[in-house]
């Protein structure tokens, strides 16, 4: 299989990571991790980041969104009004199309709120977004998504911020095997494995930010997760061997003495 970039709404980026601005100590450190793991894209919680006010430290300030593709998101919005009016507002702050929509169902869980998605996701297609959705692992509700426009397919490994890593395999791989949408792991990465074993069920892409902002060494934790996505990339780029429950030599029985 020849690797190709990944490609979102016709555009395309070099890395395969995505990387969440939310949680750092500093907007600093918050760039020196997008650095180290060289991400093209990051997601900007419209409604909790500041992007606008110049009187205050701005993520602008450190992370230039000439170099780096901003993914604005609706973090924090737990009905379609509340999701469509963030985004009409980055579109006003700074011109993005390209957005990522999350509609939550309730603050404990933070599963997504699949109808409320669904219904946004029909609207902001309708007024010209490119929308990457956040949605649960249904296969069927992620079929749902491609066909009211979506742009990009994002299931839950498991809740956001839990670090759990991906619960259902299975899901994925089905949602893999239909669509042929981007499809990039949201919520609930926790170390570099998972994000290894998310690229290896041939995912898209990964995007990550609590395992990277809340980790001892965040520089180093985002250099990890470059790396890991890279190796799962390549790993299933190759073909892995089918599984076998027995036993098989490394070597021939031919011309044993």
């Amino acid at each position: 299989m020849v690797e190709r970039k990944l490609k979102i709404a016709n555009k395309n980026f070099k890395s395969r990571l995505i990387v969440g601005t939310g949680k750092y100590k500093s907007f600093r450190e918050c760039a020196n991790a997008i650095k180290a793991s060289g991400a093209d894209i990051v997601t900007v919680a419209v409604r909790r980041v500041n992007i606008s006010d110049k009187n205050k430290a701005r993520l602008m300030d450190y992370i230039n969104p000439k170099k780096i593709t901003y993914l604005p998101n609706t973090a924090g919005c737990f009905n379609a009004e509340d999701a469509i009016r963030t985004l009409r507002l980055a579109r006003e702050i700074g011109g993005w199309k390209l957005v990522k929509l999350e509609v939550l169902g309730d603050k404990k869980n933070l599963f997504p709120e699949m109808i409320e998605t669904l219904r946004s996701t029909e609207l902001l297609t309708k007024e010209g977004f490119k929308v990457m959705v956040y949605c649960n692992d249904d296969p069927l509700m992620a079929k749902r998504l491609e066909n009211a426009g979506a742009v990009a397919i994002m299931p839950l490994a498991a809740p956001i911020g839990s670090g759990l890593g991906i619960q259902n395999r299975v899901n994925i791989k089905i949602i893999r095997s239909q669509t042929k949408l981007p499809l990039i792991i949201d919520a609930g990465i926790g170390q570099a494995s998972d994000a290894s074993i998310a690229m290896e069920l041939g995912c898209d892409g990964v995007l990550i930010n609590t395992a990277i902002a809340k980790a001892k060494n965040p520089i180093q934790m985002a250099e990890a997760m470059k790396l890991a996505v890279l190796s799962g990339r390549k790993s299933f780029l190759s073909g892995r061997i089918n599984p076998n429950l027995f036993g098989s030599a490394s070597t021939t029985n031919k011309g044993i003495i």
